[in-house]
């Protein structure tokens, strides 16, 4: 299928307008994130699944207001669309996570994430992935949550501030403190190869202000 190459703003009118195709659009374009942030901090089962749906009813009852000033330029929308998507994602969460009758599940095993992640496309093969999903479930939730949207979310440190409600320079920390951990964590597991190397520039190549 033909991806829709409408910006993030154009899609939102369109959906107001009746399209909803559309909105169907937005979906496929933001639910692997998403996805993927809402299980860096439920873990697996229907959670997860279940606070992307609400994110994504939440957009379609009242989506955010894109500012003038970005419309008509599809990285700035993106900007507002996508920190907006992942702020109540992380919120819907964290209501998860207080209610006890939830919390058990928190500590279930890290889903595995979807082979076409754009973010480590430098760490291809399967054992390399798996040791990589290992580490991560063994971090802290900050960290492991920065490290999701970093590497496979592509979020830069300010795009995290955002949605995490963290200063820049603790997204910073908690990304390199992370990136260690996790670099120590893949050195026994894995023939070394070069793989620390390419998880580390994987998360911090490309960062945009």
């Amino acid at each position: 299928m033909r991806m829709d190459q409408r910006s993030d703003w154009s899609l939102l009118r369109a959906w107001r307008e009746g399209d909803a195709g559309a909105f169907e659009a937005l979906v496929r374009r933001y639910q692997t994130p998403l996805l993927r942030h809402a299980r860096a901090l439920l873990g697996t089962g229907g959670l997860p699944e279940d606070a992307v749906q609400d994110a994504f009813l939440r957009l379609a009852q009242k989506p955010p207001d894109v500012p003038e000033t970005a419309r008509g330029d599809p990285r700035a929308e993106e900007a507002v669309i996508a920190a907006w998507l992942h702020r109540v994602t992380r919120n819907l969460c964290m209501d998860t996570l207080r209610s006890e009758t939830r919390r058990r599940r928190r500590e279930e095993e890290v889903a595995v994430l979807d082979e076409s992640a754009g973010g480590v496309d430098a760490v291809e093969e399967q054992d390399t992935r798996q040791a990589v999903e290992r580490g991560l479930e063994r971090l802290p939730d900050d960290q492991r949550e920065v490290l999701v949207l970093r590497l496979f979310g592509e979020r830069s440190y300010k795009e995290i501030a955002e949605i995490t409600g963290r200063k820049v320079g603790t997204i910073g920390w908690l990304i390199s403190v992370g990136l260690k951990a996790l670099s120590n964590e893949l050195a026994p597991l894995v023939d070394a190869g070069g793989v620390t190397e390419r998880v580390r520039v994987a998360g911090l190549q490309g960062e945009r202000s």
